[in-house]
């Protein structure tokens, strides 16, 4: 499975079209990808923090602000989630929400205001686990957002400093939760 953009494809070469083949053919090259839309709907939203400054509004570092832009470049083409083996040779759609879901919770994961934290939902309902890193979902993505490196890869690390580093499990037994 290659992505290309029309612009791209050699003129004198016939070009082959196929259905995405992580998702059912419905018929010709339409799939039902509405699998997509239901695993969007499990993501806890974005939850706010109270605003910090007099007039009701909040401050925030641009660089926090610049993490999160490039995923907002997504346009769910969904091929990214049609390339990863997890979904289309595994059909692990139960288990694993894909790289784009992943992305959509890593917007909202390092979001310089919210609140909400999602690193239990993916380590077990979400499957993160599941993602081997094989940077196909990156390589395939029409607006080249990093989706491994940037997205992925960070979340997993987040899963990690949750429940399984015996060093931060010690810091947060002696450090009291900040409020939220």
């Amino acid at each position: 499975m290659c992505m290309t953009r029309l612009s791209d494809l050699p003129l004198d070469k016939p070009v082959t079209l196929e259905p995405m083949k992580a998702f059912p053919h419905l018929r010709d090259l339409v799939t039902d990808v509405s699998w997509n839309f239901r695993v969007k709907k499990k993501i806890k939203p974005f939850k706010p923090r109270p605003p910090d400054a007099p007039d009701g509004t909040w401050r925030m570092a641009q660089a926090d602000v610049d993490r999160v832009q490039e995923f907002r470049k997504c346009i769910e083409c969904f091929l990214c989630q049609n390339v990863c083996h997890v979904l289309r040779e595994h059909q692990k759609h139960e288990e694993f929400i894909g790289p784009r879901f992943l992305v959509y919770a890593a917007a909202l994961e390092m979001h310089p205001l919210d609140t909400e934290d999602r690193t239990e939902e993916l380590r077990q309902a979400h499957g993160i686990g599941y993602c081997n890193i094989t940077k196909c979902c990156t390589k395939v993505c029409p607006e080249e957002i990093t989706i491994t490196d940037n997205a992925i890869i960070p979340l997993k690390e987040r899963v990690v400093d949750n429940f399984y580093d015996p060093l931060g499990k010690l810091v947060k037994l002696f450090r009291p939760k900040a409020q939220k």
